[in-house]
């Protein structure tokens, strides 16, 4: 594998810490080691105070929280942002020294952005830069809903533009129900219109509420797509 993996979306709540544990969870249960890190976390206000999603990647992974998040912020804003407004700073270098450590165990290192692509981590550096800056592979969560082939398109362009290497692109369901004709042909238009090279890895199933926060329902749920995303991990890959 790359230095490890990076999993950008197209914007926020289109699931990417549900695909994060969900993949920690995997490769936990397969006997892998895995070092989540979602290194600046916002809208903590609305979780008592708690990162709620390094929380659960925590719990994922059996890694410490203080391992995964290295700030974590009140408002449900972008971390730039958030930090002015809360008085505080966002520290490249305490990030860096926390991403060095964990690239320097065997284990596998996911490593989930914030936001959008394009969203700054720390002024001036955006998640989309992390992939060059980290040497990292790049997963792109796309929510499978209407207006995803253009938000898609345009995110994987913009990673593409920055040299960054595109594992794939993979949908996620964020509504129960009988699927709209959108989601319903989004898996088909997207394997047409990617540009080549950039594969579409599948779609997750609709992990309900109650489920999204248990590891063994989110790894069943990143199953049957994990394997692509994780071709060194795979089934017949079992550590000891």
């Amino acid at each position: 594998m790359s230095r490890g993996l990076l999993i950008t979306g197209t914007d926020t709540g289109v699931g990417k810490t549900l695909v994060t544990a969900g993949l920690c969870a995997w490769l936990r249960e397969r006997g892998w080691g895995v070092r989540p890190f979602k290194p600046v976390e916002s809208g903590t206000d609305e979780s008592a105070g708690v990162p709620a999603d390094s929380s659960l990647l925590a719990a994922c992974s059996g890694r410490p929280l203080a391992e995964i998040c290295i700030h974590s912020l009140p408002e449900p804003l972008a971390p730039v942002v958030a930090a002015r407004r809360a008085g505080s700073s966002l520290d490249l270098v305490r990030i860096e020294e926390a991403f060095g450590r964990l690239v320097e165990t065997p284990d596998q290192v996911l490593v989930e952005g914030v936001g959008g692509a394009r969203v700054e981590v720390v002024e001036g550096l955006e998640v989309i830069d992390l992939a060059a800056r980290w040497d990292l592979d790049v997963l792109v969560v796309s929510a499978n809903r209407l207006g995803v082939l253009s938000h898609t398109l345009l995110t994987v362009e913009a990673l593409l533009q920055r040299g960054a290497r595109v594992r794939g692109v993979l949908l996620n369901t964020v509504s129960e129900g009988t699927p709209t004709t959108a989601a319903q042909t989004n898996e088909d238009e997207l394997r047409r219109l990617l540009p080549a090279g950039v594969r579409l890895l599948g779609c997750v199933e609709w992990v309900p509420p109650e489920s999204q926060r248990d590891p063994q329902a989110l790894a069943a749920a990143l199953d049957p797509v994990a394997a692509s995303i994780l071709p060194d991990a795979g089934e017949s890959t079992l550590r000891g």
